[in-house]
This record gives C-alpha cells, structure tokens and sequence, in this order.
C-alpha cells in the first residue's frame, strides 16, 4: 500500500509537472510579452531624431518620422497652424525650413507613455528652440510639445503634434 501511495504521489508530481509547463508554454504562445522600456526607448530616439532632422533641415528624415495620412495633425505655436494632413504639414515644414536659419534645438525635459498593447505612445517634452529668423537670433524657453506616436508595421511614427509656448498671463480683477 505505501509502494502504490508513493507511485502514486510521484505520478501526481510529474502530472502537475507537466501540465504548468504546458500552461506556461500556452500562455506564451496567446501573450506577448512587451518590452515597455525598448517601446519609449524607440519613441525617444525617435523624438531626438525629430530635433536633428528639425535642426538640419532634413525633410527626409521628418518624412519617416510622420505618418504620411491625411489623418494626421499638427497644431503649432502661430494662431493659425492648425494643419491637418501630411500635404499641409509637410508644405509648413518646408516652408519653416525656407525660412529659419542656425536651428538648434535642447530637450530640456521628457516624458513618453504607452497604451497597454504599446502600440500608440503619447509624449510630452520641454524644449528650448533657438534659430535666426530674418537675420536676428531668436530664442523661445520652455516651449511645451506633446503628441502622438502610433506603432504601425513595427516602427513608431509621429500622428499628431502639438507644440505651445507658455505665457505669463496677468489676471484682472472684474467688478
């Protein structure tokens, strides 16, 4: 009777053995398991990349960058460039190359976040822009970009922008 109970016993183990291996091994297979880290690593290179090709005028490098869809957005720091499309923004983006000079652009700040499935990340950075627009040096401080980066065939691309420049605003006391 020990003999069967320790038979037994053995069986049970191995049983249980095998069937958490096949669990884990099923649950491996139905799940992927993200790496969030390489995901906003990926969009933060990306976001550098953005600043470089903004800084020399690389318009080809921004072209792999942005998702080339009438689906996409950019809202800028004028009153007026809200530009929807990749037509229109693409023709902003090379008309401000036309006209600014000695670019340089620091990040001052970063953050990136991830859905749950790491296919659409939003970001927010500070950034400090400096240029030479009309032969006068120009700089803005603090400048506040945001946005949207969608994974599509397995590369990150900017679908929406946003960037604004912070203002001191004075509040007036009304009767």
């Amino acid at each position: 009777m020990k003999r069967l109970k320790g038979l037994l016993l053995i069986l049970s183990v191995i049983f249980l053995a095998n069937s958490c291996d096949n669990d884990a091994a099923h649950m491996h297979e139905d799940e992927a398991i993200i790496d969030f880290a390489k995901e906003k690593l990926e969009i933060s290179l990306l976001l550098d990349n953005l600043a470089a090709a903004s800084e020399s005028g690389n318009f080809e490098m921004i072209e792999k960058i942005w998702w080339p869809s009438e689906e996409v957005l950019l809202i800028g720091t004028d009153r007026s460039e809200n530009l929807e499309g990749w037509e229109d923004i693409s023709a902003a983006i090379i008309k401000q190359f036309g006209t600014f000079e000695g670019t340089l652009i620091s990040i001052t700040d970063q953050s990136i976040w991830l859905n749950k499935d790491a296919n659409v990340g939003w970001f927010f950075e500070e950034l400090n822009y400096n240029f030479v627009y009309e032969n006068k040096a120009m700089t803005f401080e603090g400048i506040r970009f945001t946005g949207v980066m969608q994974k599509m065939d397995g590369k990150w691309r900017l679908v929406q922008q946003h960037m604004s420049i912070p203002a001191q605003l004075e509040m007036v006391e009304t009767n």
